[in-house]
């Protein structure tokens, strides 16, 4: 099968397709034929040599897809799919039509996963766009939990009109919450408010602490969902109110800042960082179980939706990379077989 293959991390012509072995599913798995691979910041890093695949994990890019199965593997020596549960819906049969959450590899024309990371696409999904939802969902669902995000509370979305941000926003309104979120120019943030944010602050002309001030009346935000990393992290903490968790998942400003203790003190406030590729299957099991029983169904009612800036064909993923890297999509790039 095609595959686009990282032939050199951090060289010319980085990018290549490349003929690979056809996988097979494994115990407990299935074999997707690819109808579209998202495109993330995590495969950039990749590309540059910094963020390399787990053990087990194919070599080139892509943490999740959309498709139809047309292998099931063996079953799985301890069973993870009882069925019956909206969050367990059993092992998906060939012939059925899923996205699902990949360590690595969706820049393929097939990929195998476990039946647990599999999300079903039903008629009123897309089934391309469908691969813009995997990573997104399972990212903001993780953090939000972990944030304790409560009824009531207010979040702050920086990135607003990126891959994350855009599933951030809509979830979060879809269930109740008052959001503020970060985008840069006017058609961004235009495009922002009409996902759900009450407050669209334009980071490209605005102060955004003097903006978050404004629209909380000076209390700040109960959570940060930071996607900028160490060049924010003084300035995240000062939008915190009290109790207030910072929840740092990205790092376009770095890898290092200056963390101000006292301020961070005196608000009683937290941080908390995550990652989802490299955790323990386990967990991401549990993690797309949430996102199948607390997050899909606000897909398939059309309350959150895949926010697709382009599909360009997976030959084209130096293209679709050199787009992500220029700051101006808005949701996602989809790599097309």
């Amino acid at each position: 099968m095609r595959a686009v293959v990282v032939s050199s991390p951090g060289g010319p012509d980085v990018l290549r397709a490349s003929q690979v072995p056809d996988p097979v599913p494994g115990p407990g798995e299935v074999l997707i034929e690819v109808a579209a691979a998202g495109v993330n910041r995590a495969d950039l890093l990749q590309r540059a040599g910094h963020y390399p695949p787990p053990p087990g994990a194919p070599a080139w890019p892509g943490l999740e897809v959309s498709g139809v199965v047309v292998g099931v593997g063996p079953p799985a020596t301890a069973v993870t799919h009882a069925g019956g549960d909206p969050a367990d819906p059993g092992t998906p049969q060939v012939g059925d039509r899923v996205a699902a959450l990949l360590a690595g590899g969706g820049y393929a024309e097939r990929v195998t996963v476990n039946a647990s990371l599999t999300l079903p696409v039903h008629p009123v999904l897309d089934p391309v766009d469908a691969a813009a939802l995997p990573e997104a969902l399972a990212t903001v669902w993780s953090n939000l939990c972990a944030a304790r995000l409560e009824p009531g509370e207010t979040l702050l979305v920086h990135g607003g009109s990126g891959g994350v941000g855009s599933v951030a926003v809509q979830l979060t309104h879809a269930r109740g919450h008052r959001v503020l979120a970060t985008a840069g120019g006017p058609e961004r943030c235009a495009r922002v408010r009409e996902l759900g944010a009450d407050v669209v602050v334009d980071h490209r002309s605005q102060d955004v602490a003097a903006a978050v001030r404004e629209a909380t009346g000076g209390r700040g935000v109960d959570v940060v969902l930071d996607v900028l990393g160490g060049g924010a992290l003084r300035s995240n903490v000062e939008l915190l109110a009290e109790g207030g968790r910072l929840v740092v998942i990205g790092l376009q400003q770095g890898r290092r800042g200056e963390l101000d203790l006292p301020a961070l003190m005196a608000r009683r406030g937290s941080v908390i960082a995550t990652t989802l590729r490299d955790r323990p299957a386990a967990q991401k099991a549990a993690i797309m179980a949430g996102v199948r029983e607390h997050v899909w169904p606000l897909v398939l009612d059309g309350r959150v939706r895949p926010v697709v800036h382009a599909r360009v064909p997976l030959a084209d993923a130096p293209l679709a990379h050199a787009m992500l890297a220029s700051g101006e999509v808005l949701g996602k790039v989809l790599l097309i077989p």
